[in-house]
């Protein structure tokens, strides 16, 4: 993976849209396309549920390798604004169906989790962690 074309940016409260958080991480819309403008400020990068609901900062991106209906229902409870899943992961149809229906946007990278939350900390999101 090349990230030769890296732009950093300075300000942490810059935001991204959806559409450019796809291409940041080169990723497939899923669904959701309808909320590709959508600016988001924060991103989450987790893998168990249990740190989603506990670490998860509402209003904010999930990165996760996790593709179960378990991750829609977080995003449902915490409002957040969509779930890219990392190293090409993609959940069920079942699962796209239920986030189609909650209006959460899905996107599937092909970068690791590590590496996603990199490059979109670099382009001035923050974590959940408000780290800046």
């Amino acid at each position: 993976m090349e990230f030769s074309n890296l732009e950093v940016r300075d300000s942490r409260s810059a935001g991204l849209t959806v559409a450019e958080i796809q291409s940041v991480l080169k990723a497939e819309m899923l669904c959701g396309e309808e909320k590709s403008g959508q600016q988001v400020f924060i991103v989450c990068g987790c893998d168990l549920i249990s740190d989603v609901l506990a670490f998860t900062t509402p209003g904010s991106f999930l990165l996760t390798g996790l593709t179960n209906s378990q991750v829609i229902r977080a995003a449902e409870i915490l409002d957040l604004k969509g779930v890219v899943f990392v190293r090409d992961k993609k959940p069920d149809e079942e699962t796209i169906a239920m986030a189609k229906e909650l209006g959460i946007p899905l996107l599937s990278s092909p970068y690791p989790l590590f590496e996603s939350c990199g490059l979109l900390y670099a382009r001035g999101l923050s974590g959940c962690g408000g780290i800046e």
